[in-house]
């Protein structure tokens, strides 16, 4: 069965997940990115690599982080982009979402940057789109956000650049972290032979020992001796119930602290995904501090985002 991500000739048709694409294409990806990293740095922030193109932006579920690093990504490829307001959309009357996919396409949409609170809504539009048209993943429910695990692999690889010498920790709220499955997986495909979760059982999806990670519940021991620290925000809006007593004994237990940062290697790198909570899931200090590289991953998203587009884009 073909990768429904990639074209008849085996090239990117579409971002959806991370999993399961062939190595090569993160590779590719991760490279792509580093050549991009310095136009940020340039009087003039654009390369005409897009020009012509339309990029809708379909963000039916709230982010600016990352809607905005989309929206800038393709503005400095200078591609023309549509930011549709979902609240006041056609979606809040009824509409389906295949049918307003149908009438944005009719307006000569090239490219769908699509956030959904449901899994699979990417994958849907991607069956449903026309040859000519590419659909990125930019977050659907809990299951994936590969361009948020791609921009971590490219931190972690910034910084540490070998994965296969790399023991890496991901920490706190895994059920709910579309971005920690990305990661684990791009990480696997990327074969860093050490990967960890930490996190109590109530915030452990079933089964995720299957991913190829390590598990941990006593933050002490998983970050013994890890290159690279990546902290999560507990995602209290995903939650039915109670799963933890309360944030302060979150952070007691499983909060970043400078003393507990002390138990990985003098060099390990700190991550957020963002938006971070301190006093949550880390300490001040040690967001602040001299390891944490919470954002530079801010300034390499964009970067990313930038190489999936034009990757996808440049083809059609």
């Amino acid at each position: 069965m073909r990768n429904p991500q990639l074209n008849e000739k085996g090239d990117l048709q579409h971002l959806l997940n991370v999993e399961g694409l062939p190595r090569e294409h993160l590779v590719r990806i991760l490279d792509t990115a580093a050549s991009f990293v310095g136009v940020t740095e340039r009087d003039v922030k654009k390369v005409p690599l897009l020009r012509g193109k339309s990029v809708f932006n379909l963000f039916f579920e709230p982010s600016t982080r990352t809607r905005t690093t989309f929206e800038i990504a393709a503005k400095r490829l200078s591609a023309d982009v549509i930011n549709l307001n979902i609240s006041t959309s056609s979606q809040s009357k009824g509409e389906t979402l295949l049918d307003t996919i149908d009438n944005l396409a009719a307006m000569h949409a090239d490219m769908f940057v699509v956030r959904h609170a449901a899994s699979g809504a990417a994958h849907l539009i991607a069956r449903h789109v026309a040859p000519h048209h590419h659909v990125i993943n930019a977050g659907d429910g809990r299951h994936a956000h590969p361009t948020q695990g791609l921009l971590d692999a490219y931190t972690i690889r910034h910084y540490k650049s070998d994965f296969s010498r790399l023991s890496v920790a991901i920490v706190g709220d895994i059920l709910h972290s579309r971005v920690a499955r990305s990661l684990i997986h791009a990480l696997n495909i990327l074969g860093t032979p050490d990967v960890r979760v930490i996190a109590p059982q109530t915030l452990l999806p079933t089964g995720v020992a299957q991913l190829g990670v390590r598990v941990f519940h006593n933050m002490n021991e998983g970050l013994r001796d890890v290159d690279v620290v990546v902290m999560l925000r507990l995602q209290n809006e995903r939650m039915k119930g109670p799963l933890l007593p309360s944030a302060q004994e979150f952070f007691k237990c499983y909060g970043l602290t400078a003393e507990k940062l002390a138990l990985a290697k003098p060099d390990a790198i700190v991550m957020h995904p963002g938006p971070m909570n301190r006093g949550v899931e880390i300490d001040s200090s040690v967001a602040d501090g001299g390891q944490a590289v919470i954002l530079p991953q801010v300034t390499f998203g964009i970067a990313v985002r930038m190489a999936v587009m034009s990757i996808l884009g440049g083809g059609s």
